[in-house]
């Protein structure tokens, strides 16, 4: 089976909890998506994941989001397409900031939530996510769903890419992602989210809600640290991949 990286989102959640939690996380995944302080986090905890990522030797990347803690950044705040860089932006010059402070390298950037769909599908908001990385530093990577306009919109800037798929998700037959309001959008058994990651992996497909297969290209998997269960999931993720030799 081919390398994969598997990679979090974390850094969103307050308080001793969710420290505990990204703790526990960093020692089963290999990159982490680092909540910018928009949608949720701080730079405070944003300077510690960087410390701990460092000492984990996992891969430190920015999350940003739509400026709406009130929401998660899981809903289209209306802004313009300038507006729009301008936030980006400046969520990911704080994450290089603070990680030329700390010593570890910023590697990637994956937009969070509601941001992540609409440049999925979106090609103008994907250009705008795109110029506001390749602004940064062009030798960042830009993490986006697998085949879809924001893969597009940063290889067309000349950044490096990661085609990202998501095991505890369901997949429309279109390749997107069904929405967190219908009731299975979610998957929540650990050893059905494994399966699912090896079915990936081996078939370079997803069985999605309607029942036919959707092809991936899949260079990294994601797991959501604010899903219940998440530790189980990444452990058990892990280790069937171990035990299939895969190389992570």
């Amino acid at each position: 089976m081919p390398h994969l990286d598997l990679n979090c989102d974390i850094g969103e959640i307050d308080g001793d909890a969710g420290r505990q939690l990204d703790s526990e996380l960093l020692r089963w995944i290999t990159s982490a998506n680092i909540a910018c302080g928009a949608h949720a986090g701080s730079e405070e905890r944003m300077r510690q994941l960087a410390i701990e990522c460092r000492e984990n030797c996992v891969a430190f990347g920015a999350h940003p989001g739509y400026p709406d803690r009130e929401g998660f950044g899981r809903r289209i705040i209306p802004m313009s397409l300038q507006e729009l860089r301008d936030t980006f932006s400046s969520q990911v010059e704080l994450a290089m900031r603070i990680s030329q402070q700390e010593g570890v390298e910023l590697f990637h950037v994956k937009p969070h939530g509601a941001l992540y769909n609409l440049a999925a599908i979106d090609f103008d908001v994907a250009t705008v996510i795109a110029k506001s990385v390749r602004d940064v530093s062009g030798q960042l990577r830009l993490t986006g769903l697998s085949g879809s306009q924001l893969i597009i919109a940063g290889k067309a800037e000349g950044l490096a890419t990661f085609s990202e798929a998501f095991a505890d998700r369901q997949y429309h037959a279109n390749g997107t992602l069904v929405s967190r309001l219908h009731a299975d959008a979610v998957i929540h058994n650990p050893d059905l989210i494994a399966d699912r990651v090896l079915q990936m992996l081996r078939t370079g497909a997803i069985t999605s809600l309607e029942g036919e297969q959707v092809p991936l290209h899949v260079e990294t998997i994601c797991i959501h640290g604010d899903t219940s269960g998440a530790i189980d999931i990444a452990r058990t993720i892990r280790q069937r991949l171990q035990d299939e030799t895969t190389e992570l």
